[in-house]
This record gives C-alpha cells, sequence and structure tokens, in this order.
C-alpha cells in the first residue's frame, strides 16, 4: 500500500464509525485517497456517491477538520505501535470476510505478528458481572487453550473477558485485546496493569485511533471484529442481552464455530449461552473440547467415562451371585443359587472366587459381603 492510502486511511479511522457500511463500500469503490478527497474537497463529487446524504456528508465534514493522521501514526510509534492496513503481509485476511464493514485499518501495539496470532486464535467473551463460576471457566479456558498452543482473543472487559486474558498470561501463553478505543487508552482504568502486560506480552488491537475513547455504539462493533478475527468464539455466562451473544451471531453470520459454556438452569447468567446452545451452539466444558472443535485434524479431547469400579471387572455370573447376597447377615450357597437363578455348584464356585477377591467373607456354612463391601453399597444405596 502507498504512503498515501495509508495516511488516507489514518485519517478516515477519525471520519468513519467502526462499521459505517456505507463508508466501506465507497472505500472500496474509490480507495482511501480519493474517498477523503472527496469528503474535503467541496466540489459535488462527495454528493454524486451512492447514498451519500447532506447530513451524513456534514458529519464526515466536521470530522475531518480534526483529522491528523501524521500526528496519529507519529503517537501510536511513540508507544511502540503500528497502522495496519487491507494489503499489508500482517493484515489478518479472514477480517475480509466482513464485506463493506471490515475495517478501515487496525491499530496494533505489542511485537507479535497479527496475521500470524489470529490464524490459531479463539475468542472467549463473557459478562461483565460474571460469576466466581464464570471467572473460574473462564481462566480455565484460557490458560488450556494457550498451554495448547492458541491464542486467546477477548476484549480486555471486566469479568469474563478479563480472566480468559489472565488465564492465558498465568499458563504463559498469548492473548490479544480488540478494543473499543484507541489503543493507547487504557480502558477500563481497572485494566491498567493486564492491559499494559497484554502490550508487553501479546497484542492490542482497535479500530480507532490513538486518543479515541469508547462509546456504547462501539463496544457492540467492536465485537464483528473478534468474531471475524478468530477460529471460533466461546460464550462463558451470558444474558439475554449481552454484547457476548452479538459476538456469537456475528461468528454464526461468518461461519466460525459458535460455543457456549453451560451454567445452573436457574442462573440468570447463563440464559443467554442456553439459548445460544439451543439453536447453532456447541455445548463445550473445557479447553480440550473447545480445540477438538476448531483444531486440525487429530487435536481430539480425551474420551470421557465414569471411574471402573472392581465390581464392573466381574462377569455376569458373578454379578448376580453378589447381588444374592443380603445387605446385611449371611445366607448359604442354597439359597444364594436360588436367588441369583444358578445351581448350587456354580454359585459355591462363584462365591469362592468373590472370596479370593476379597468381596465375600465365610463364617461358617454361610457368606456375607465384607464390611467395607457392605458400607460401599450402603453409600450407593444412598446415593440413589
Amino acid at each position: 500500500m502507498s504512503d498515501r492510502e495509508r495516511l488516507a486511511r489514518a485519517a478516515l479511522t477519525r471520519v468513519l464509525e467502526p462499521g459505517d457500511e456505507r463508508g466501506g463500500r465507497w472505500l472500496r469503490e474509490c480507495g482511501g485517497v480519493e474517498l477523503l478527497r472527496r469528503i474535503t474537497v467541496r466540489d459535488g463529487s462527495a454528493e454524486q456517491l451512492n447514498g451519500m446524504t447532506a447530513k451524513r456528508l456534514a458529519g464526515y465534514r466536521l470530522r475531518v477538520e480534526t483529522a491528523d493522521p501524521a500526528r496519529d501514526l507519529a503517537a501510536v510509534a511513540e508507544v511502540g505501535g503500528r497502522f495496519v492496513c487491507p494489503g499489508d503481509q500482517e493484515w489478518p485476511t479472514q477480517l475480509d470476510d466482513l464485506g463493506d464493514t471490515r475495517p478501515t485499518g487496525l491499530w496494533v501495539r505489542g511485537r507479535p505478528g497479527l496475521r500470524l496470532w489470529a490464524l490459531r486464535s479463539v475468542a472467549v467473551v463473557g459478562a461483565r458481572a460474571c460469576t466466581p463460576y464464570g471467572a473460574h471457566m473462564a481462566t480455565t479456558l484460557g490458560a488450556g487453550l494457550a498451554e495448547r498452543g492458541w491464542v486467546v482473543a477477548s476484549g480486555a472487559a471486566f469479568g469474563v473477558d478479563g480472566a480468559a486474558h489472565r488465564g492465558a498470561l498465568a499458563a504463559g501463553g498469548a492473548t490479544m485485546a480488540v478494543l473499543a478505543c484507541g489503543v493507547d487508552v487504557v480502558y477500563p482504568r481497572g485494566h491498567t496493569e493486564l492491559i499494559g502486560r497484554m502490550v508487553e506480552q501479546g497484542l492490542v488491537i482497535g479500530e480507532l485511533p490513538p486518543a479515541a475513547h469508547p462509546t456504547r455504539s462501539r463496544f457492540i462493533l467492536r465485537n464483528r471484529v473478534i468474531a471475524a478475527l478468530t477460529r471460533g468464539t466461546v460464550v462463558v455466562e451470558a444474558e439475554y442481552r449481552s454484547g457476548s451473544l452479538v459476538t456469537a451471531r456475528w461468528a454464526q453470520r461468518l461461519g466460525r464455530f459458535t460455543m457456549g459454556v453451560p451454567g445452573p438452569a436457574t442462573s440468570g447468567l447463563s440464559a443467554g449461552v442456553h439459548e445460544l446452545l439451543r439453536g447453532e451452539g456447541v455445548l463445550v466444558t473445557d479447553a480440550a473440547e473447545v480445540a477438538e472443535l476448531v483444531g486440525d485434524m487429530g487435536e481430539l479431547a480425551p474420551a470421557r467415562c465414569g471411574p471402573v469400579l472392581p465390581r464392573d471387572l466381574l462377569d455376569a455370573e458373578c454379578g448376580r451371585v453378589l447381588d444374592a447376597l443380603p445387605a446385611r447377615g449371611a445366607a448359604d450357597g442354597r439359597e444364594v443359587a436360588r436367588t441369583a437363578g444358578t445351581s448350587a455348584d456354580a454359585a459355591l464356585a462363584r462365591l469362592y472366587e468373590l472370596h479370593s477377591l476379597g468381596f465375600v467373607e465365610r463364617h461358617g456354612d454361610g457368606w456375607e459381603l465384607t464390611r467395607r463391601r457392605t458400607r460401599n453399597d450402603d453409600a450407593r444405596r444412598g446415593g440413589t
């Protein structure tokens, strides 16, 4: 990309709001230099743009008066950042899936290459006012994904976002934050240390120029970048009205994997996640299940099953003989055979086998469960 086009796009990040679809279409049709010229020069060419209204053009011209791209590029360079444009080697081409809502460019802080990190990244998003359970799950997912070589992406907000970032950092892994403000602005202020660590160890990304502050709409529009940038989105706790669900819907629209971590059915903070899971979302409970879904062939989660008990290893006839013994007291061989539905000789052979395995004890002519087995059986009956 030419220097003139880069300067024009840097200026346009002050003129066009993130996700401005009409502005994105004009940018695609005209290029940054020409679009900026039409907005700036009052020769009637801007009015010829399809869909341009006088009100919209007036708003653009108010903003372009304050645009100073050279100053913004210098400001981001001063904090160790850069401006990445479509066509640059570092540009993540998956953002092109956003069509005309694609970012004009991205302001980036951090040493790693954005394109390479985005190729193996997963978004973990969720409620700001999360429960301890939500914070625990987000931290565990962040750490587990980082240990498996995945980049954890989120929005650096309080709650689930911050917990996911911290989990990845605690595991010595990679994490990146997509901000709804300038990359030189720390928001929220309570995450000053966390964002500072991400600048040093990871990446901090934003569509807005230096010193730009967040607004409610910018938070919502920021979520489309998180969804497009990553291979899949995991939602950990979200109410019905939640920005995290906006990220999930963008992920679905873009053909990305959409996952949710279930919570208590009585929790309003999990209601949005459960609604997602009733649709196209996939239920996940740990990093291995996330990696199996979004990863390459062979990245399988371990098989899940309950514990194998010694009793499970008995054959069918041994099991019937063992079940025939009373929970309390002893029974002779003929009584056991009658209850088990087998012959007396077969029952006696099985009782001796069970005796050698420690399941039963013999007292004279009677057989009874060992005391340890009796307590365990009582506990199992109490559980049912």
